[in-house]
């Protein structure tokens, strides 16, 4: 393990160094310790991929992959595949993103550098001039010029191929071949909210694809863990959760971590939007504010909604909100009827591509549809809630960049709390990730 120390032992986790956003030899360690060991990272929905040889480039932390539906059958068995974009012969990134981000579809891959061809699986299939050319020696006899070795087998010289899992229809890939199944990875706490979502409490539900937005934020990629597990900023920052009453603090509410501390569910219920003791001094709250087009709140509670509750055996929850982070890559959101997964992509210690991925059920009717389309206006790069949260990154990052090298951010809300609450006025999520994270990087 590259151990490269920026947070003293006697330093508590809820002071998170400025370095651990800051420095880029900190960075490559993380990409090594939680991107390609240990760790699984999402890579694509498979309702992307519906059909044999379609693919599209994506990351395991920095390195790019492709993902491909290598195989369906008639019975509906799909073979996912995760290729390395980097050819075996001189390294080169032989696929291109489409024009227009759409997913394409081959029956093989082709370098364009010297035409080395691989199979869907990754497996090399042939190249030029492997056993030379018909020339003319020395003495005018006939014989092959050129040529790859004697000893040189196809079978030796595939793409890097990543180990796949789907989960419900989620693609996940790691490079490590010794690392935990991804049930075991996610684990039973954190799992049940997953299944809620893409099983609606039966067998795995179809999906189907809305749509893709793409940004870059200049940030390190952690801030968005972070954002995503701070239960209580959405009640100050955006206007419209608190406003509207989508996400506000005196909300029935829990917070859930796997047995780890990296994952985690922000879970919660809709209330009304009423001035009273939450909203006083908050200048982001209008009690007065209306919507010119009310139909951007019309919601339509679904019936997979309610689920077991897993901590009172006999209950019921039924949640309008759920916010769930695996580490290092993804958060699931359930808004409402807005449905989406969120990529984060590192490029660099101060910059991070956000991939978000828009869905509904293959069963939803038109109406359906159009809600969550109309919805996800919240969300993504311009989104009415969203847009806050990349700008305060990118704030957060210049703030942590002019130094001092040894400062250190304070996450001490609810101090004495770094588990599971059943309200969202807690840091709780935020320091239990870095506990973990502090554990894995070798900084305890």
């Amino acid at each position: 393990m590259t151990h490269i120390p920026i947070w003293p032992q006697t330093q508590p986790t809820s002071r998170v160094p400025f370095a651990a956003y800051t420095d880029e030899a900190l960075h490559e360690a993380e990409l090594q310790q939680l991107f390609y060991n240990g760790h699984w990272c999402y890579v694509a929905l498979a309702c992307e991929l519906p059909a044999s040889g379609d693919h599209r480039l994506s990351f395991v932390g920095e390195r790019q992959v492709i993902v491909v539906n290598e195989r369906t059958d008639c019975d509906g068995q799909t073979q996912f595949r995760v290729l390395e974009n980097r050819c075996a012969h001189r390294g080169v990134r032989f696929c291109q993103p489409t024009v227009d981000g759409t997913v394409a579809n081959a029956s093989s891959f082709t370098c364009p550098y010297h035409r080395w061809t691989y199979k869907l699986n990754g497996e090399l299939q042939g190249l030029p001039f492997r056993n030379g050319v018909p020339g003319v020696d020395a003495d005018g006899q006939p014989c092959k010029n050129g040529g790859m070795p004697p000893d040189f087998k196809l079978q030796e010289h595939g793409l890097n191929t990543a180990r796949v899992a789907v989960l419900h229809g989620l693609i996940f890939a790691t490079f490590d071949v010794q690392a935990e199944s991804l049930e075991s990875y996610i684990g039973p706490r954190v799992m049940h909210w997953i299944e809620r979502i893409f099983t609606r409490g039966g067998s795995d539900a179809p999906l189907k694809l809305l749509g893709v937005n793409r940004q870059r934020i200049p940030g390190n990629w952690k801030l968005m863990m972070e954002n995503i597990k701070d239960p209580y900023h959405p009640g100050l920052l955006h206007t419209w959760f608190v406003s509207f009453g989508l996400w506000r603090a005196d909300q029935s509410s829990r917070m859930v971590l796997d047995a780890h501390g990296r994952h985690a569910v922000m879970i919660s219920s809709r209330n009304q939007a009423v001035a009273n003791a939450v909203t006083q001094g908050v200048s982001s709250f209008r009690a007065n504010m209306q919507l010119g087009d009310d139909r951007l709140l019309d919601v339509v509670p679904e019936a997979w909604w309610t689920t077991d509750d897993p901590d009172a055996p006999g209950q019921t929850l039924t949640p309008t909100v759920t916010m769930i982070t695996l580490f290092p890559n993804l958060i699931i959101q359930q808004q409402v009827n807005s449905l989406s997964t969120r990529q984060i992509v590192p490029r660099g210690h101060g910059e991070f591509d956000f991939v978000w991925t828009h869905f509904g059920f293959a069963d939803d009717d038109e109406a359906m549809t159009r809600r969550r389309l109309r919805q996800a206006n919240l969300f993504g790069p311009a989104g009415f809630v969203s847009a806050d949260d990349g700008e305060v990154i990118e704030l957060s990052q210049s703030g942590y960049s002019q130094g001092p090298r040894d400062g250190a951010t304070i996450c001490e809300l609810d101090s004495q709390n770094d588990g599971e609450t059943r309200h969202m006025v807690t840091e709780g999520l935020i320091r239990a990730m870095y506990g973990y994270w502090r554990k894995t990087m070798g900084q305890t």
